[in-house]
């Protein structure tokens, strides 16, 4: 694929990704004023989730932010924005089982999971260097291309990062909506509220991975067109 046909692929991508971001935004904040019977918190539905699955080391916190919310295996905390933890609401519910799908996963050895927390290291080192190593790269093609092959390397990694992503979101919405609907806590028409929801937001994951890939794929057909 050429470079102009990579980088219009890029823009579309990133155009479609804005689209995904808005929808998301919408759907959550339309969601967010419909409660549920019983009213509990993303943080009381947060907490029978874990205790359901049999999980006891696992706190739930709050977190500021908007759609900040996440799940860390390394202080073993699901970690809910404000929105969500305070909140009696359809969306607080989807977003609080979510992260506690990703709570359930890492209980179980979910490989994914697995795979995805042990990339985290190389990631962070390649997320804030690559830009430096690619630019650094294209000044010097001619006398150091193996410097601009490195920087792809680590776009690649990242690439693969987000690939390795995409189930792991996917399997904790699976999770969230099973146990939703297995436990009562959402019913009839709120159910599909909740995959409506994490379904969109699931795609801002699927947005992001195929960025990367074509990012990658941009800079791949530049360092060619060198050779």
């Amino acid at each position: 694929m050429s470079i102009s046909l990579n980088w219009l692929l890029i823009i579309i991508i990133g155009v479609v990704g804005l689209i995904v971001q808005s929808r998301l935004r919408s759907v959550f904040a339309k969601y967010s004023q419909v409660p549920f019977p019983g009213g509990m918190t993303g943080r009381e539905v947060a907490e029978k989730m874990l205790r359901d699955n049999g999980i006891t080391d696992v706190k739930v916190v709050s977190t500021p932010g908007m759609l900040t919310d996440h799940y860390n295996p390394q202080t073993l905390t699901v970690n809910l924005s404000r929105d969500v933890y305070n909140s009696c609401s359809v969306s607080a519910a989807a977003v609080a089982a979510h992260e506690c799908g990703h709570a359930v996963q890492h209980a179980t050895g979910y490989a994914p999971l697995r795979m995805r927390s042990a990339m985290v290291p190389v990631i962070q080192i390649c997320s804030s260097l690559s830009t430096w190593v690619i630019l650094a790269g294209m000044l010097l093609i001619n006398t150091l291309p193996q410097l601009f092959w490195l920087g792809i390397a680590m776009i690649g990694a990242s690439a693969l990062f987000s690939v390795v992503t995409l189930p792991v979101e996917y399997n904790a919405s699976s999770r969230a909506v099973a146990w939703l609907e297995r436990s009562g806590t959402l019913q009839g028409g709120q159910i599909a509220m909740a995959r409506t929801a994490l379904s969109w937001a699931a795609r801002t994951y699927l947005v992001a991975a195929l960025s990367a890939i074509a990012t990658l794929l941009y800079y791949i057909s530049i360092a060619r067109s060198r050779d």
